[in-house]
């Protein structure tokens, strides 16, 4: 396994689980591959801590975060990956394989990033609102058959994928691997997804003040503002700077 406190810097978050075996079982996960950071979001039930399915990994589930919305959750990471099936999405972001994912992790965790892995609820999984606040969709391959997985079950394929990877690279001394085009390289760390809200926040204020579109088309404008903002991987200096201009332009518009 790589160093555990690369594994600080990997959270898995849990969007609106509705059974709390599940919620147990996907800490059980965490523990067997030696991750701690599990952030729940509304989930449905209210006394999910009290499962006992979480064999192991009580204390991980008792220490666990709940927020009440994702973007709350993923505040904190520089790089979000939302996690599912592509049978009934058009996908608004780069897809990864899960085989690839160990490389991109690594690069960002070598940047000082933190780093958040998505799944989204039994039913439905995520939905495009989720999948605004996610850099890449992480898709697990699976047989057309039945191309969806059980919440806790999808949790450990991935973490065992992910652990195992980052070893083999660690071992053979690679250093962080480029991306592709997807994702460049920077030197500076990245943009927490918090920046990118606050920035995402003044621009649809400057397009208000511009009057850039009917008001109608306000939450898909912020929609594919979301999306734009994580497809440019802005560094944290960049989304600071871009931050100053807009508010710049939205100082001059207002009255």
């Amino acid at each position: 396994m790589p160093a555990a406190s690369h594994f600080d810097f990997i959270h898995v978050v849990l969007v609106s689980p509705r059974n709390p075996l599940n919620i147990g079982a996907a800490a059980r996960a965490l523990a067997n591959f030696g991750f701690s950071r599990l952030t729940v979001v509304a989930p449905y039930e209210p006394h999910w801590r009290e499962v006992r399915s979480a064999v192991g990994a009580e204390d991980l589930l008792q220490s666990a975060r709940r927020a009440q919305r994702l973007e709350d959750a993923v505040a904190d990471c520089t790089l979000v990956l939302g996690t599912g099936a592509l049978t009934r999405r058009q996908p608004e972001q780069p897809v990864i394989l899960l085989p690839a994912l160990a490389p991109i992790v690594r690069e960002e965790l070598a940047r000082g990033g933190r780093i958040a892995l998505v799944f989204g609820p039994e039913k439905r999984g995520l939905t495009g609102r989720d999948l605004a606040h996610c850099h890449h969709l992480v898709e697990i391959p699976t047989h057309p058959s039945q191309p969806s997985m059980n919440l806790a079950q999808a949790v450990a394929v991935c973490l065992y994928e992910l652990a195992t990877r980052l070893a083999v690279l660690e071992s053979h001394g690679h250093g962080a691997p480029s991306t592709g085009p997807d994702r460049p390289l920077h030197s500076a760390a990245s943009a927490h997804s918090a920046d990118l809200e606050r920035l995402a926040d003044v621009i649809d204020q400057v397009m208000l003040a511009a009057r850039y579109s009917p008001s109608s088309m306000r939450e898909a404008n912020r929609h594919d503002l979301r999306l734009l903002l994580r497809r440019l991987a802005l560094s944290a200096p960049d989304a600071r700077r871009a931050l100053g201009f807009f508010r710049r332009i939205l100082h001059r518009l207002l009255p």
